[in-house]
Order: structure tokens, then C-alpha cells, then sequence
């Protein structure tokens, strides 16, 4: 039985009967020549969700990504030292020593599973230091996701995780646009700017902003006249940020270019809570990023269980 006939079958009614009716509605969005963006908040990337992104990407169902820049170099550091990850099954248990345990042994901690600050991070910034080098030497910016497209595609790294299950390598390989508003908010992001501050570097200007990625984001937006959805995993800027690029180009540039046209989130935050993460689709509505005809999904859930299910299903016949 396929991942999606199980779910026809026995995801009926409140959350699993909505991700059941966002399985069959993306399928039929996708079929109709759609573009699918996803979002990736959280800590996605570390949770593996290469597993079955990669291949939706290789199967040309995911046209374009936005994402944290933590879950973009989250996604580079597992494919370079996979084996170097410690598995944590009781966190729920782990006192502050434990905690401090790890950080004196190197690792870092995301829920139940630690990343190797040396055979990781360390490994990959210095990489990444000469690609920073050459191109402020050359006079060159570029956006983040560009650089590690060519560490991957050029560089000389020791892969330790399976390349086929890395959603990064896949993009790279279809040269996938991402956009990563916020991107001084990750590991990487930081390195740059203490490389700066230490006298290696001489400016952050080398790595292009979230201003530019705006701006990327909507020559991205108007290049193809196919109607154009959003998969939001969590909330967060990942999410919002992509979903403004219609109101600011119809109502702040004044070109009549189509709303969202397919809308699905996937979140366990409250709307009474009043961010964006529990934000419903109507509301969405009365900003100009959606239409009263958008198909739109609302999955209550931990993304790490549905997204897996959704990027199958809509890959199978």
C-alpha cells in the first residue's frame, strides 16, 4: 500500500483528515503546471527531512525554497560529518550539567541529537573562509545558499552522509533558487561577521541581505505567469517573509501580479497567541497575500511527521 492510499484510507478526520484533503489538493495544484515553494523553520534540516525533500526536488515537485539559515548550513554540516552526530533518546532527562557535558566535549545540542562543533562546523568555516576570501579579493557578493552551492559543486569536501539524501545537494544539482531572509541569524552568519571583527575579512558586504534576497525573491515571483503556492513549515520569518512578496509588489510597486494561488501550513502554534507561526490563512486574506479562492490547508502537527508523509505522497504515481 503507498504512503498515500494509507492515508486516504485511515487519515479521515481532524488533523489527519486536513493533511489527508492538502495531499489530494497539492497533487491536483501540481498537476495543473504549479509552482511549489517551501518553507523550512525549525530545525528541519537536523531532523532529516533531506530524506524526502531531496528527492521531491529531484522530482521537480519543489520549484523554490525559503528557509533559516540555520537549516540551510544545518543540512551542509550532516552531510559532512553524519557519523560524528550524537543521538540523544533522553533528553527529556538531560539536567543543565548533562547539557554543559556536551558543550566541554564540542557538541551542540538540538533536542535529541548533538552537531559536532569541529568535525562539523569548524570543518565547513574553513572551507567557506576561502570562498569569503576569493570573493571579497575579486570584489564578488553573492547570496549564502550560492556559496555553499559551489563548495558543493567545486569544493573539495570528505562527504560522511549520503549525498542523495541531502536536500542542499539536490538543489545544488538543479541549481534550486533559495532565499534565506535573516541569515545573520545562523552559525555561519556569525562566523562571517567575527572574521570581520578579527580583522581577517574587511566587510560583511561579500555575503548579499535579506533586502536583496526581497528583491530576488520577486524577479522570482513575476519570471512565470503559473500559478504559484507556498508550503509553510512552521512559522517564523522562513514563512513570512516569502508570503509579503505579493502585497509589496502589488500594493508598494503598483504591478498587478497574481496572489498566492495554493497555501498550506503546517504548525502547532495558537492563533490567540498573536504571531505569525499561528497566523490562519484569512488572515492572510485582509493583507493581499491570499484570495477568497486560494485553496488553503491549515495541519496542526509536528512538521518532522507530516512533511515526510506530504513530500511522499505527491511523488507517487
Amino acid at each position: 500500500m503507498s504512503v498515500r492510499d494509507f492515508i486516504q484510507r485511515n487519515y479521515r478526520h481532524f488533523n489527519a483528515g486536513a493533511l489527508s484533503d492538502c495531499i489530494e489538493s497539492i497533487r491536483t495544484f501540481l498537476e495543473n503546471d504549479g509552482r511549489l515553494m517551501i518553507t523550512l523553520a525549525g530545525a528541519m534540516s537536523t531532523a532529516e527531512i533531506g530524506k524526502t525533500l531531496a528527492p521531491a526536488i529531484r522530482s521537480q515537485k519543489v520549484h523554490a525554497i525559503c528557509c533559516t539559515g540555520a537549516n540551510l548550513e544545518e543540512d551542509l554540516f550532516n552531510l559532512i560529518a553524519r557519523s560524528d552526530y550524537e543521538r540523544i533518546p533522553n533528553w527529556r532527562d538531560f539536567s543543565a550539567s548533562d547539557d554543559l557535558n556536551l558543550h566541554e566535549r564540542g557538541l551542540n545540542r538540538v533536542t535529541d541529537v548533538a552537531i559536532p562543533e569541529q568535525e562539523a562546523i569548524r570543518y565547513v568555516e574553513k572551507q567557506m573562509l576561502e570562498l569569503w576570501k576569493d570573493a571579497e579579493a575579486a570584489g564578488d557578493r553573492r547570496f549564502p545558499h550560492e556559496y555553499i552551492y559551489d563548495l558543493l559543486l567545486h569544493g573539495d569536501l570528505d562527504l560522511d552522509g549520503d549525498p542523495n539524501e541531502s536536500w542542499l545537494m539536490a538543489a545544488a544539482d538543479a541549481n534550486l533558487p533559495i532565499f534565506t531572509p535573516g541569515w545573520e541569524d545562523s552559525t555561519l552568519g556569525n562566523i562571517l561577521v567575527a572574521r570581520v571583527i578579527d580583522l581577517t575579512l574587511s566587510s560583511q558586504d561579500i555575503v548579499l541581505s535579506g533586502l536583496h534576497a526581497m528583491q530576488d525573491l520577486a524577479d522570482w515571483y513575476r519570471e512565470d505567469d503559473s500559478p504559484t503556492g507556498l508550503l509553510q513549515v512552521g512559522g517564523g520569518i522562513s514563512g513570512d517573509f516569502p508570503i509579503c512578496v505579493v502585497p509589496m509588489l502589488r500594493q508598494d510597486v503598483g504591478i498587478d501580479v497574481n496572489l498566492w494561488s495554493w497555501f498550506a501550513q503546517i504548525s502547532e502554534s495558537r492563533p490567540s497567541y498573536g504571531g505569525y507561526s499561528g497566523a490562519p490563512p484569512n488572515e492572510k486574506i485582509s493583507w493581499g497575500k491570499l484570495s477568497l479562492e486560494t485553496p488553503t490547508f491549515v495541519i496542526e502537527s509536528d512538521a518532522s511527521i507530516v512533511l515526510p508523509l506530504i513530500l511522499e505522497a505527491i511523488m507517487e504515481n
